[in-house]
Formats: C-alpha cells, sequence, structure tokens
C-alpha cells in the first residue's frame, strides 16, 4: 500500500491523549474486571445478598444509606463551591500566560 499526501491517516488514542482517555479507560476496565469477577461468584453461587448479609446489610437498607449520603453530599458540595471556585477563577486569571 501506497501513502501519499492525500491518504488521510486515523489517528487512535493513545496514552498521552489526555486525561479524559486516561479516565475513560480505568473505568472501563473497572468495569470489565467486575463483571468478570461478578460472573465467577455467580457460577460460584454467591449473590449480592449473600455478601451483604455477611457484614450485615440487607440491599434495601444499603439504598437508604447511599440515599442518606447523597441528600448530605449535595448541600456540602454546593456549600464548597461558594469558595472553591471564586478562589480557583482568581487563580487562573493572575497567573502568568502560557506560550
Amino acid at each position: 500500500m501506497v501513502c501519499n499526501s492525500l491518504t488521510v491517516k486515523r489517528r487512535l488514542p493513545t496514552k498521552d491523549s489526555g486525561a479524559l482517555y486516561q479516565f475513560l479507560s480505568t473505568l472501563f476496565k473497572i468495569a470489565v474486571i467486575s463483571l468478570l469477577v461478578g460472573a465467577g461468584l455467580s457460577f460460584i453461587n454467591i449473590t449480592a445478598e449473600d455478601v451483604l448479609g455477611s457484614i450485615g446489610l440487607s440491599p434495601i437498607q444499603l439504598w437508604i444509606y447511599m440515599l442518606e449520603f447523597r441528600d448530605w453530599a449535595i448541600p456540602n458540595m454546593i456549600l464548597g463551591a461558594f469558595i472553591v471556585v471564586p478562589v480557583w477563577l482568581v487563580i487562573y486569571l493572575f497567573r502568568p500566560p502560557r506560550a
């Protein structure tokens, strides 16, 4: 195959493509490994209810704890943003320009 100036080469994302690519790649790897481990546990008849029961929780209790955490976290994140965002903006505006 001959490459000339009219040939369009597609570049695949590499590890140097940026933080978003690395983040999504890590999420994908975690999802695949979790799926494989879950399938393996299911194969030997271990369920999520069994694991939660061994630490003294039910799926409903876990869901309630997650909702309570969300109800606590969101207002605190908003409160913190009232301080963090203006400080970040001032630092961003006063840093020297990049070449």
